[in-house]
């Protein structure tokens, strides 16, 4: 028997072999009881610190997790934000796990667990934050501006958009190797075998998030960066991950009437 990779808790080489040569959808239902014990959830330093930063630019009422996975990005929600949170993911597995934990007894607002595609969103105008944890390399470069342009869609006049990305690795370190190789492989898989399976990390920098955000309606000026202290510093002194907030247009507060609420 093959020992598990990661952690003893987490997935064999064979489960991970499989859930590669199946689609994104597929291969997540697959993973999803043993996603929590592999390096591809979210760290807890970067959840904390995002949490940190989004409480100084609340309070917030409603708040979307967009591609939600297991849920580890509801528990941000639940500190920053004051009536309901809500998660949303294409996986049934990856929910069933989120609506597990959202089971237990808590004393934040109930989170609301929704299966949709993030590029046809179900909600108009509901949110007033909405965030996702490490899930933009599942889309392709031309997709991100729509998918964009559906979260601009879900937040209300004044809402905000936040999302972490972690600094460029330098060119000819372990961690720029790795990528390569790993950016690589899945193009090779990708090219020889369907379903695909889309996963690349290597490109989604800041310079060109910033302009996608911008062809998705947020203003160029509305969109801001916060370093994320938690996360730690390059030797260099600049921040290893940033949180991007981009704010749609329109001033929060005043009458609710005519917006769409999240359920």
């Amino acid at each position: 028997m093959l020992s598990p990779v990661f952690t003893p808790q987490g997935p064999t080489f064979r489960e991970l072999a499989v859930q590669a040569l199946s689609s994104v959808e597929r291969g997540y239902d697959l993973l999803a009881p043993k996603f929590d014990h592999t390096p591809f959830r979210t760290p807890d330093e970067v959840l904390d610190s995002t949490a940190n930063v989004l409480s100084q630019l609340g309070p917030f009422d409603y708040g979307l997790d967009l591609c939600c996975g297991t849920g580890a990005g509801l528990d941000v929600l639940r500190q920053v934000c004051r009536e309901r949170v809500t998660g949303v993911d294409s996986s049934a597995g990856m929910l069933a796990v989120a609506r597990a934990s959202a089971a237990v007894p808590r004393t934040a607002p109930r989170a609301d667990l929704v299966r949709a595609d993030a590029r046809a969103l179900p909600f108009r105008s509901a949110f007033d934050l909405v965030v996702s944890f490490g899930a933009f390399g599942h889309f392709l470069p031309h997709e991100r501006p729509e998918l964009f342009a559906q979260v601009h869609a879900a937040l209300r006049p004044g809402g905000r958009f936040a999302f972490p990305v972690a600094a460029p690795a330098r060119p000819g370190s372990p961690a720029y190797w790795t990528l390569l190789a790993f950016d690589t492989g899945m193009r090779v898989r990708n090219a020889l075998w369907r379903p695909r399976f889309v996963m690349y990390y290597r490109r989604f920098g800041l310079a060109r998030v910033r302009e996608e955000l911008v062809r998705a309606g947020f203003a160029v000026e509305a969109v801001e960066t916060y370093a994320l202290p938690e996360v730690g510093r390059r030797p260099d002194g600049t921040p290893r991950c940033r949180l991007v907030v981009a704010t749609r247009g329109g001033s929060r507060g005043g009458s609710r009437g005519g917006f769409s609420q999240p359920h």
